[in-house]
């Protein structure tokens, strides 16, 4: 919360800075080529440290790590060149890429990225959920990590955008506004979180020819009008939009439309410090919601019903999980009257076994429009079998705050499973007992235990049997609401080539991606 509070102090004196040019003196451009693109508001500041922001510095085509995914998911060397790990997890080894030089001209040695990695390890409390680290040791261009926990999957841990490599050598202090410097294609001109955000050409980057002086990430919050705005010529490609959208430019030559059965999981946190302490009012709230009228119908098959933590579209024993508290508005009503609850006052609501009014609050974010869908067909699923439930509308960044305080009885999220390129760091970070991230208060020791054996098993057929019994003790103490798996739609105009939709969505701006001339 003190990174939050130091943010937010430094975002407000720095206000008078959004609009201005922030350009190196290194970087001189005539107008040239340049493109706009239609996003969601995600970030309120550019500290990569700073919750999950280091997305945007990757996905604007600033940031890069020693590792990455490729166009199928595979992991592939960026800014590392190959690697090597003990038998027994503990000790990785990355070859450092020659040559590579920061978007200010200077040098990325070993040194640079080991003081890099270190600045996160410091400032991050997201970093425990993926290792722990005793010591890093360079050698020439290699890069050695010894860490206390054994790590099956290291290389796979540092392509998440949260270890992006900047230079630690320059004054940071306005780095909030300003952004690190790295070594992407693209290098930060201006920084605006609630309007245009520029990016400009990197001239010294390392990996081939940057088509584009500048492209624009322009905040379009809401979808309906992104899509306009990409159909009025306003913007060139538009990221996040919905199945509805789709039928709006399905048959137009003049735009391309990607799709892609989603990596993604929609679901609710329940707040077990709260009124969901009780496990019987949790098993209630999952058996009254009507998740396949959700996705099939109200978000017009935009969306897979959810009932694990990781989707179908991953190899993770999805079918053969049993969801002991599937849709059943009469047990969820019977679960209720058995655990004592009823409605006393005939308001329609009930009151606990104590007498005590139950009225949940569900958080949720405006950003993604799928999400107030779930929460206000939720609110009126779960009035059928007498529970209250108030909808609490905030931006994403508040409700990072109200996840961070606790302040929730349901709070929605929706995030990558394979971030790390299996699910192992999803379910760490979620759902271990003492991650930071757990502010939900779930704890069970067989799943702590089986997430320590994940994160020393190498075997590909035992790391799925371990995350199958993981979900299935998740999904029994009825933890977490799994609304959906979203599918998810990139529509841009025809004339922009060198687009691609990786399954991983850390890469929007590439260095490939440009107007046909």
């Amino acid at each position: 919360m003190k990174n939050r509070i130091a943010k937010k102090v430094c975002a407000a004196a720095l206000a008078g800075l959004m609009a201005m040019a922030m350009i190196p003196a290194t970087f001189v451009f005539a107008d040239g080529n340049t493109m706009t693109i239609g996003v969601t508001s995600f970030a309120d500041t550019l500290e990569p440290t700073e919750q999950y922001f280091s997305w945007v510095i990757s996905r604007y085509g600033v940031g890069q790590g020693l590792t990455k995914f490729d166009e199928e998911g595979n992991m592939v060397p960026c800014l590392a060149t190959e690697w090597t790990n003990s038998e027994d997890g503990k000790t990785w080894t990355f070859t450092i890429r020659e040559g590579v030089k920061f978007s200010n001209g200077n040098d990325m040695t070993p040194e640079l990225v080991k003081a890099s990695l270190e600045r996160t390890m410091e400032m991050s409390n997201r970093v425990p959920e993926f290792f722990d680290i005793d010591s890093i040791e360079v050698d020439g261009q290699n890069i050695t990590f010894n860490l206390n926990r054994a790590n099956a999957n290291m290389a796979g841990c540092l392509a998440d955008p949260l270890f992006l490599i900047m230079d630690t050598s320059i004054d940071n202090s306005n780095i909030a506004m300003e952004g690190p410097v790295c070594t992407g294609p693209y290098a930060f001109q201006s920084f605006d979180p609630s309007g245009d955000t520029v990016v400009v050409r990197n001239e010294y980057y390392w990996d081939g020819e940057v088509p584009n002086d500048s492209v624009t990430l322009r905040i379009i919050g809401d979808q309906t009008t992104r899509s306009m705005a990409l159909q009025s010529g306003e913007i060139d490609v538009a990221y996040n939009l919905k199945t509805e959208n789709v039928f709006e430019f399905d048959g137009n030559d003049n735009y391309n439309i990607q799709s892609l059965e989603s990596l993604r999981s929609t679901y609710a946190f329940m707040n077990q410090n709260g009124a969901l302490g009780d496990l019987a009012l949790r098993q209630a709230v999952l058996r009254g919601l009507d998740k396949e009228t959700y996705t099939s119908i109200l978000l017009e098959g935009g969306a897979t019903p959810g009932k694990a933590p990781v989707p179908p579209t991953l190899d993770y024993g999805y079918e053969e999980l049993n969801d002991e508290n599937a849709y059943d508005t009469d047990g969820a009503k019977q679960v209720l009257a058995d655990a004592g609850y009823e409605d006393v006052d005939g308001d329609g609501y009930v009151e606990d076994p104590d007498g005590n009014k139950v009225e949940l609050t569900f958080v949720y974010y405006d950003s993604r429009a799928e999400l107030g869908v779930y929460a206000q067909a939720a609110q009126a699923s779960l009035k059928e079998i007498g529970i209250n439930i108030k909808l609490d509308c905030v931006s994403y960044e508040t409700l990072l705050d109200r996840r961070d305080s606790s302040q929730y009885d349901l709070l929605i999220w929706n995030v990558l499973v394979a971030n790390t390129g299996d699910p192992e760091n999803y379910l760490r970070e979620n759902w271990y007992s003492t991650s930071a991230n757990n502010t939900a208060g779930y704890s069970n020791a067989d799943v702590d235990a089986w997430l320590d054996e994940l994160a020393s098993t190498i075997d590909a057929e035992a790391r799925k049997e371990l995350i199958v019994k993981i979900q299935q003790a998740i999904m029994d103490d009825a933890a977490t609401v799994f609304f959906g798996y979203e599918n998810t739609f990139l529509i841009s105009k025809s004339t922009v080539e060198g687009l691609v939709m990786y399954p991983m969505d850390y890469y929007w701006v590439t260095a490939d991606m440009k107007i046909a001339e």
